[in-house]
């Protein structure tokens, strides 16, 4: 299975700022040694033409020549460096290549990615273009896909997609997320399920069956691509997540999505989203568990049958 990342060019942050950048090295370098059966491989730069399917072209300027507004840059985040702009191209880029890898071979991931909080005009909440509408805008203008599916569960609501897509019925945006976390004004998606503080497993995976079995009658077709953000940030050791999922109910819920796709083939592209760890190895552990259940699924639609430890 294709992994895309791209942790050469590091985020010039001030001193104490609370984004855990060091992740995504960390995670490529676990996956390296842990999950040897991937392919993974440097992000390219993501085409200008791309994102302008999506972005307005002056918010494109903006970030390219560093002309933002102090009010857009604290939206976002991060400061205006010559750098942003940079790894935002390549952040992009490793989703538009893993959807290339997906329709190719059924299934891809991006180490990084889901930035789902940047809507067509600006950034906001770390993220600064919004990958996953980049990528669906392609599959669709490049690639005849007919209907996307974007299942959502990071903690965040994903507003700048929900945004995005808002009165297009070829995107369809299902999140689970926290009512009460970022961001605080909502945008409406076509499924959002809020769940409360400190929700528990329970709560949670009965939520995630209901929003997965709503898709068969929502869904106006059978999706040919969809977008998993398994963001990490449901977990207990997250420090902005607030919903306290165990470790064995963020690898159910992984498992609940992974079955739901087996039995609704399509091209799936999983990002690995949000995670702000107290504990950087429990989050490695989660997102190393979502890879191996990503790879599980390429493996059988490839007749791999290679092992996992």
């Amino acid at each position: 299975m294709q992994a895309f990342h791209f942790d050469a060019q590091p985020l010039i942050l001030p001193p104490g700022h609370r984004f855990p950048h060091h992740k995504y090295a960390a995670l490529r370098e676990r996956l390296e040694r842990a999950l040897p059966q991937l392919r993974l491989q440097a992000a390219p730069r993501a085409a200008l033409p791309a994102l302008r399917a999506v972005h307005t072209e002056a918010y494109v300027q903006r970030v390219l020549d560093g002309s933002l507004s102090a009010a857009e840059q604290r939206e976002i985040g991060f400061p205006w460096n010559p750098g942003m702009p940079v790894r935002a191209l390549h952040s992009v880029g490793a989703t538009l290549a893993a959807t290339r890898a997906a329709l190719l071979e059924g299934v891809a991931m991006n180490l990084g990615g889901g930035t789902h909080h940047a809507s067509a005009d600006c950034g906001g909440g770390y993220c600064v273009f919004n990958d996953v509408a980049v990528a669906a805008r392609w599959a669709q203008q490049q690639r005849g896909v007919r209907q996307v599916l974007v299942i959502d569960l990071d903690v965040h609501q994903g507003n700048g997609t929900a945004s995005i897509f808002a009165g297009d019925p070829t995107v369809f945006t299902l999140s689970l997320h926290g009512a009460k976390n970022f961001p605080f004004r909502k945008v409406a998606g076509d499924l959002d399920v809020d769940l409360p503080d400190a929700c528990g497993d329970d709560a949670y995976l009965q939520a995630l069956d209901q929003a997965l079995a709503a898709l068969d009658t929502r869904l106006r077709e059978a999706p040919g691509l969809v977008f998993y953000l398994a963001g990490a940030d449901p977990h207990a050791g997250d420090r902005l997540g607030r919903l306290g999922l165990s470790t064995a109910a963020m690898a159910a819920r992984d498992a609940r999505v992974f079955d739901w796709l087996r039995a609704h083939p399509a091209a799936v592209v999983m990002l690995m989203a949000g995670g702000y760890p107290t504990d950087l190895e429990a989050l490695l552990d989660v997102q190393q568990a979502s890879a191996v259940a990503a790879w599980r699924l390429w493996a059988e639609w490839n007749n791999a049958g290679l092992p996992v430890d």
